[in-house]
């Protein structure tokens, strides 16, 4: 094993967006709403939990670069079965964010499960992949559909 040796890389603008969904019953997407969840807000303590997560990526995953960020937000949309997690993160670096992103995204579902566990045990996490990824060597990645 080794950590990828980028000192010759360039620096450019690194953009990556990560989207997942936890799926919840209606009951407890309408506690969300109504904050009605014992333990708090729901959506703002998954936001911040996202953005934080973002920030500490190269602590939790083996082999990642330290790298500076210059944005990462957490957006979040409640549908009639669960919430829509679509996190972006960007900075000017010589490697790419997507592993922060996607740390950003997971983290944020598990913070959300955790928040609503008491009352939707059977909570589902999936579909966290990668929508779009620019800058660097390899240029643009965007997926062609959403889940």
């Amino acid at each position: 094993m080794k950590m990828i040796d980028i000192g010759l890389k360039s620096i450019t603008e690194r953009i990556a967006v990560v989207e997942g969904v936890i799926r919840l019953k209606p009951d407890t997407i309408l506690a969300i709403k109504k904050k009605k969840i014992i333990k708090g807000n729901v959506l703002e303590a998954a936001r911040l939990a996202g953005i934080l997560a973002a920030k500490k990526t190269p602590q939790l995953i083996p082999l990642c670069h330290p790298i500076p960020l210059e944005y990462a937000g957490v957006e979040l949309s409640l549908e009639k079965n669960g919430i829509r997690i679509t996190t972006t993160v960007k900075g000017m670096t010589k490697t790419g964010v997507e592993m922060e992103a996607f740390t950003a995204t997971a983290v944020a579902a598990l913070t959300i499960y955790d928040m609503c566990k008491s009352i939707d045990r059977g909570a589902t996490i999936s579909g966290v992949r990668l929508l779009k990824k620019s800058g660097g060597k390899s240029g643009t990645y965007e997926r062609s559909r959403k889940l």
